[in-house]
């Protein structure tokens, strides 16, 4: 509040994507929101990946996104991903922003989203089914392989029809382990 009693805003509310890197159980992660909502989930989160996360969303957007660890825009997504880890939390209850993904890949992304719940896995080819491309499964793997949203849209959760656990953009031992959080998979010996 100003000195006229009147809510001041911050530079993150004018921003059009704000941004912060927070800690999880798999690494620091990028998280990036514009009004809409949360627009990306980054693995591995170093200055590397947060370069190029970056100058895709300020290409993306026409401007540079704002640093903004304290942002009520991104209050939500962290406590529901802190939850997530903790055990705490199956299903995210976010608004996403879904401007990063267009056509088929929106299409795949928004029905693994709702469709594959905590706890469960779909393989490629079933996924490509469900939105109607029954020989779609390589597009699928391709849309999973663009996910801007991973662990909030749980592409984790896709895997191959021979029983392998298939590629994943943060690594397999990420991809592990996420599996064994939601309990697919035994927890991994470390």
């Amino acid at each position: 509040m100003n000195a006229t009693g009147q809510e001041q805003s911050g530079p993150d509310d004018r921003a059009r994507v704000v941004w912060a890197v927070v800690g999880s159980d798999i690494g620091p992660l990028l998280l990036a929101a514009t009004d809409e909502g949360l627009v990306t989930v980054g693995f591995h989160a170093t200055d590397t990946v947060r370069d190029k996360v970056l100058e895709r969303l300020a290409a993306r957007f026409g401007s540079a996104p704002v640093e903004a660890p304290d942002s009520s825009r991104l209050a939500e997504p962290r406590r529901q991903l802190a939850d997530y880890f903790a055990g705490r939390r199956h299903d995210f209850d976010l608004p996403l922003d879904w401007s990063l993904s267009a056509g088929f890949n929106r299409e795949v992304l928004r029905e693994l989203a709702t469709g594959v719940p905590y706890g469960s896995v779909v393989g490629y080819g079933d996924l490509a089914r469900r939105v109607g491309q029954p020989g779609a499964a390589q597009a699928v793997g391709a849309a999973m392989g663009s996910n801007p949203l991973p662990v909030v849209v749980p592409c984790h959760r896709v895997v191959e029809r021979d029983g392998g656990i298939g590629g994943f953009g943060g690594g397999l031992e990420t991809k592990r382990r996420l599996l064994a959080l939601e309990g697919v998979l035994p927890e991994p010996l470390f």
